[in-house]
């Protein structure tokens, strides 16, 4: 048995390494990603392990496919950019990690929402020209507020625990409903019914065509004033223009972004300076400090990487000897 594990960082490698003595398996670890230039690469392995923010496009899942590859396992949990079509076609199986450490997630999520409460940025940069003086930033307290939590997958439930734990009440929408939960009665009917109802809104939804752009003009006229937004999910749930105006307008006191709907190229590139990213609008919001922005690093966790790379390994290692796997996709 051969595997080929593409986009492998160094942070990857010792555990692709022990997984790879302990199991007797080759894997070959490419430092690129898939795509139309790296795919023959692939020639004569049973499967590939991978990951990437970049689409899997048709072309190249063909080429994957003409080059006897039809076993694929992403070391992530999305699959929104893998061409179904493409996979249907060539008989691919597919696997993800569903849940590699939704606690990873869930903690920065509330780290950066206490930081942003309690006005962490601010006296950051008072301190570093030597003010040492409060006022005006006087903070605010979780428990007095309430979270509206979309989507109550392991990620959102994992973040429901922590802010429960601050003593903040929690409210949540979700179109399937976790058993547990609707015992507590915790869900709300509607978005609407949340935004109302909202000081602080935690995005933990996968991106959808039904989703897309969820939070725009429209849903933050809905929304309380001061609303607080948290996003560690997808970029594409918020409509970047629409959250400027809002935080210009006041109607959203802040913001904790760890993803961005144009972040392809640009997140987990080191561009020298601040002035070379090649994006103004995301750096008109780096520029706040109401807003706080990671690039998409909720993740990362020593923890959350050896999970990452281990159960797609052991996904891959699955559908090469049985053609199942218990984390399977199906499109």
């Amino acid at each position: 048995m051969k595997i080929i594990a593409y986009g492998i960082r160094d942070d990857e490698q010792p555990y692709l390494k022990q997984w790879s003595k302990d199991q007797g398996i080759e894997v070959k670890a490419v430092g690129d990603l898939l795509d139309e230039k790296t795919v023959d690469l692939a020639k004569g392995y049973d499967g590939a392990v991978v990951y990437q923010q970049k689409p899997y496009t048709a072309a190249v899942l063909d080429k994957l496919a003409a080059n006897g590859v039809t076993n694929l396992s992403l070391r992530n949990v999305g699959v929104d950019n893998v061409d179904a079509d493409a996979v249907k076609r060539n008989g691919f199986k597919v696997t993800n990690v569903p849940a590699y450490s939704p606690e990873a997630i869930a903690e920065l999520t509330v780290t950066q929402l206490m930081r942003l409460l309690r006005r962490t940025p601010t006296f950051d940069r008072k301190q570093a020209n030597g003010d040492l003086t409060w006022a005006p930033d006087i903070a605010d307290e979780l428990n007095k507020m309430t979270v509206g939590v979309v989507a109550t997958g392991r990620i959102g439930r994992a973040a429901m625990k922590i802010y429960q734990g601050f003593g903040a009440k929690v409210i949540a929408y979700d179109v399937y409903h976790n058993p547990e939960l609707e015992k507590q009665g915790i869900y709300v009917d509607s978005m609407d019914e949340l935004y109302a109802q909202a000081d602080v809104i935690s995005l933990h939804a996968p991106a959808t065509k039904d989703n897309d752009k969820m939070l725009n003009d429209d849903a933050f006229s809905k929304m309380k004033d001061g609303v607080w937004i948290l996003n560690p999910a997808r970029g594409a749930l918020i409509d970047t223009d629409a959250l400027i105006r809002a935080l210009d307008s006041g109607k959203v006191a802040g913001a904790a972004l760890d993803v961005y709907e144009d972040e392809v190229g640009i997140f987990n590139t080191d561009f020298g300076s601040f002035d070379a990213i090649p994006d103004e609008r995301l750096k008109n919001l780096m520029k706040r400090e109401n807003v706080l922005v990671t690039p998409h690093i909720a993740f990362y966790t020593k923890t959350a990487v050896k999970n990452m790379v281990q159960f797609a390994l052991n996904n891959n290692k699955q559908l090469i000897e049985t053609g199942k796997a218990e984390n399977e996709v199906k499109f």
